[in-house]
């Protein structure tokens, strides 16, 4: 589920060859940040591509071990009096929990706190579990298990309700997904694809929820002929209407890609053509899923985008904020770049006007297929985009 993410990176840097293979959100190949939910039988994860589900870990040399640190501890000699230095109070900064969201919902099942429950005397945990782990993320459902998708999303929707919060969910089977990237798959047609949005929606309960409706389902559909890609834009038309139907208090949003793939007007009209500018199916956009591109720059990019997409006044965008706290890489790399960090905490209160919430859809940590299989868990990676 997070390959998308990847596709659109390829897309943005290969643009001009047109090839299908393209870039993000999300090969982030994988889906863009997934979080397990969890199967009728506990432990069957609906968010991870990678049938193993396995967690790989990379040891960081530079990490001092428990055992060295406890070492160092006991030789030094304790300074009441003298004021830290300031390398180390801007160090200790760094290890500081970033602020979290008092409305948004942070499921209690995902690989990176698997990871922390299972690794508690690991150099690394204390800074994952602090800045990745405590933060509220998107729920990815990858698979198509139309039997029981039903009871996988009221268990995330309704664990939201007891705690008063705004859970994020993925639905991500559409068909034809990722064009055949990292992250193809999804339901074999759009009738099965029908019926697994209607049961997905029957999950969704009454309360308020954000959706992040197929990501790259509209950026990348130049890899579809004209007929595939009507289809696709009529079927999540569809979805966004029953969805919004299902609750009433649902927010869904469409895929807009990133502001360094499509031009905004190219992309608004292919939004329209999807059921983005009508308020029967639509609450907005959502940009930036598993990619890199700087917040600001999302930001100036969905204004241009909502402004050309026209429909209600009330429409907004969402970005993923998770790994882009650094911009993305000058060589237009997407996956698994280097000297990345995460991004604004995830909140719906972004004080910007028509910019409905900063989200983590991929969560940091899950790999886009290079320093790990896409969409499983690298310990190094999280630690070095959350120190």
């Amino acid at each position: 589920m997070s390959g998308s993410r990847g596709r659109r990176r390829r897309w943005a840097a290969r643009r001009s060859v047109l090839v299908v293979a393209v870039s993000v959100v999300v090969a982030v190949g994988t889906v863009t940040g997934m979080i397990k939910a969890l199967d009728d039988q506990r432990g069957a994860n609906a968010a991870r591509p990678d049938a193993t589900g396995a967690t790989l870990l990379v040891p960081l040399p530079d990490v001092p071990s428990t055992t060295a640190s406890a070492k160092a501890s006991a030789s030094a000699e304790p300074a009441k009096t003298a004021a830290p230095s300031p390398a180390k109070t801007a160090k200790a900064r760094k290890k500081q929990p970033v602020a979290v969201s008092p409305r948004l919902y942070r499921h209690p099942e995902s690989q990176v706190l698997d990871w922390v429950r299972d690794h508690p005397d690991d150099a690394r945990a204390e800074v994952i579990e602090s800045r990745i782990a405590a933060q509220p993320a998107a729920v990815w459902f990858a698979d198509f298990t139309p039997s029981t998708i039903t009871s996988r999303v009221r268990a995330v929707t309704s664990g939201a309700a007891v705690q008063g919060r705004v859970p994020v969910v993925v639905p991500y089977a559409i068909p034809d997904r990722d064009c055949g990237g990292a992250s193809d798959g999804g339901a074999s047609d759009f009738d099965a694809y029908d019926g697994w949005i209607d049961n997905f929606a029957a999950g969704l309960g009454s309360r308020e929820v954000v959706v992040i409706l197929e990501p790259d389902s509209i950026a990348q559909a130049d890899c579809l002929s004209d007929a595939q890609r009507a289809d696709r834009f009529a079927a999540l038309a569809r979805a966004g209407r029953v969805l919004k139907a299902a609750d009433p208090k649902a927010r869904v949003y469409y895929d807009a890609g990133h502001s360094d793939w499509n031009p905004a007007a190219r992309q608004a009209a292919l939004l329209k053509e999807a059921g983005a500018a009508s308020a029967d199916s639509s609450d907005g956009i959502f940009s930036n899923v598993s990619n890199f591109h700087a917040t600001s720059a999302e930001i100036a990019y969905d204004r241009q985008v909502l402004d050309a997409l026209g429909g209600p006044a009330g429409l907004g965008a969402v970005i993923d904020t998770s790994r882009n706290g650094n911009g993305a890489p000058a060589d237009g790399q997407w996956c698994d770049p280097a000297g990345r960090k995460i991004g604004r905490a995830p909140t719906l209160e972004t004080g910007e006007a028509r910019i409905d919430g900063y989200l983590w859809v991929k969560l940091p940590g899950e790999s886009d297929g290079c320093k790990g299989t896409a969409g499983t868990f690298t310990a190094s990676y999280a630690y070095d985009l959350a120190r």
